[in-house]
């Protein structure tokens, strides 16, 4: 009976986790730092893959997903949900199976790039050289990320 109130405990723990990076996702989703390159460095990524990289699949997911309404929102493209959500399930899923952090990102990427340039080509009508800036921006805002939640999960392990 005591493991079972504490797997409740943990399970409630679990859940707040998500709620919490979910909405500093939305938080970081605010955040983007132009480039002389004319492209924006985001930084809603960095709760996503850790959320992966803790929660697995279902974290990297449900992060993903909460991560994006604000941006979703603001820029008018609800198609942002499901190339984040993409994102976080894959990355938490090849993660989850001991993959290391920035091979599963570039990964994760790769798989969220047919729905990015499908949904915003053909769906949002984006012209191909805003769409062009924003895959250089995704992917250099991935590896940053990806470098990020490699340490934190690093330092995480040493402890």
């Amino acid at each position: 009976m005591e493991n079972q109130a504490l797997a409740i405990k943990s399970r409630y723990r679990q859940y707040a986790m998500w709620i919490a990076v979910g909405l500093l996702a939305n938080l970081l989703g605010m955040i983007n730092i132009g480039t002389i390159y004319g492209f924006k460095i985001h930084f809603f990524q960095v709760a996503i893959f850790i959320s992966a990289a803790m929660f697995g699949s279902a974290g990297g997911l449900t992060v993903g997903v909460m991560g994006s309404l604000y941006s979703a929102i603001i820029m008018n493209n609800p198609y942002i949900v499901g190339g984040n959500a993409i994102l976080g399930w894959v990355a938490g899923y090849l993660m989850h199976k001991k993959m290391p952090v920035l091979p599963a990102v570039y990964l994760a990427f790769w798989a969220q790039l047919p729905w990015l340039i499908l949904t915003d080509i053909y769906l949002i009508n984006m012209p191909l050289k805003v769409l062009e800036k924003l895959i250089i921006a995704l992917l250099l805002s991935n590896t940053i990320w990806g470098v990020v939640t490699a340490l934190v999960q690093k330092k995480l392990k040493s402890q």
